[in-house]
């Protein structure tokens, strides 16, 4: 009997203080202050996830089958936001993926399980989002400190 094996596929990559800092800094000037400004409020610039609650997403997602986890960003409604605090502002939504071959070659697709009520996707999200909940100054430790241009209103150290 002949096996095949799956080779492990890899899409990133472990980076560096500096890169994740560069793409912090231009996420605030480029999307982050214009969001913002647009929805009233400081729209939110990170989301936490214990390792353990990541460890059991995954292991969930293993075993139905999933090979992989893609990270959507999304924006809370008064309906779906956890907290009245979150309603308009940037979430990370992570869904469980599998390789599957289409005409167009390999794709990782959204993988969706049978529930009681139906198939529904593989999904995780409310995480603790940063505004409005961060910890020490700033909750980066410092990275992408940035100088934000508010117009009439000013700057501000983001």
């Amino acid at each position: 009997m002949v096996t095949k094996q799956k080779k492990s596929v890899k899409a990133g990559k472990r980076v560096s203080t500096a890169h994740v800092d560069s793409l912090i800094r231009n996420y605030k000037q480029e999307r982050w202050s214009h969001n913002s400004r647009r929805i009233g409020k400081e729209d939110s610039l990170s989301v936490w996830y214990s390792i353990e609650e990541l460890e059991e997403f995954m292991a969930t997602a293993k075993k139905q089958g999933g090979d992989g986890i893609k990270l959507y960003f999304g924006v809370y409604d008064e309906n779906q936001a956890p907290q009245k605090e979150y309603v308009s502002r940037q979430t990370i939504v992570l869904v469980a993926t599998k390789e599957k071959e289409t005409p167009n070659g390999l794709m990782n697709k959204n993988l969706y399980v049978s529930t009681e009520n139906g198939s529904s996707i593989l999904a995780y999200n409310a995480g603790s989002i940063c505004p409005p909940y961060c910890s020490g100054n700033d909750g980066f430790g410092g990275l992408g400190i940035t100088i934000v241009d508010k117009g009439s209103e000013g700057l501000i150290v983001a």
